[in-house]
């Protein structure tokens, strides 16, 4: 028996025991979702914001942002607070204090969301902006990647991500810096 063959045997005698894998139950109640998704995404740096009406969108935005720099929208209906992104140069974004998307679902157990291409008009847009808030349907919430991964696993889109919470590292001399590579804080808004 060679040496390759003698190490071979020795790897398939010592082989750990199979073990059932445990199984996830996704929650039954859309609240139950919200408030897991919620509590997860502020944990990360997110805020959720639990609205019934775009108006009470538009309200909290312009509370929070007018006046503090250029924002702009890929969401309909925010003519009057945000100019609409369209398809211009990426390079034209590059001082967008404030950009609002919408996103196709939220992942409950990260506090992500989904979002590509079509919803973006610029895949640069939630990158180079220096604050982010995402339009999120409360009835797209999903509770586990496993789960979003069912739902996007035979979607046709040229480019598509996850995003969670705003931009974050702590590699460097082991202090978190926000908005390393993205936006410095994101804001869900939960309609």
């Amino acid at each position: 028996m060679s040496s390759r063959e003698k190490i071979l045997a020795a790897v398939k005698k010592n082989q750990p025991a199979l073990e059932v894998m445990a199984t996830y139950t996704q929650p039954e109640r859309e609240e139950d979702l919200l408030q897991q998704y919620s509590t997860v995404l502020q944990a990360i740096g997110g805020t959720a914001v639990i609205v019934n009406t775009m108006a009470e969108v538009t309200h909290y935005l312009k509370e929070m942002w007018m006046g503090k720099g250029r924002i702009v929208s890929t969401v309909p209906g925010l003519q009057d607070l945000a100019e609409i992104a369209g398809e211009t140069d990426p390079h034209q974004f590059e001082n967008v204090e404030l950009a609002i998307v919408p996103a196709h679902f939220g992942v409950a157990e990260n506090g992500a969301v989904w979002v590509t291409e079509e919803l973006l008009q610029q895949r640069v847009l939630p990158f180079i902006t220096q604050n982010l808030a995402v339009i999120l349907p409360k009835e797209n919430l999903v509770a586990t990647m496993h789960h979003a991964y069912d739902r996007i696993g035979n979607a046709s889109y040229g480019f598509g991500t996850f995003i969670a919470g705003p931009s974050k590292t702590a590699d460097i001399e082991q202090s978190l810096v926000l908005g390393a590579h993205g936006s410095k804080s994101m804001t869900v808004f939960l309609l």
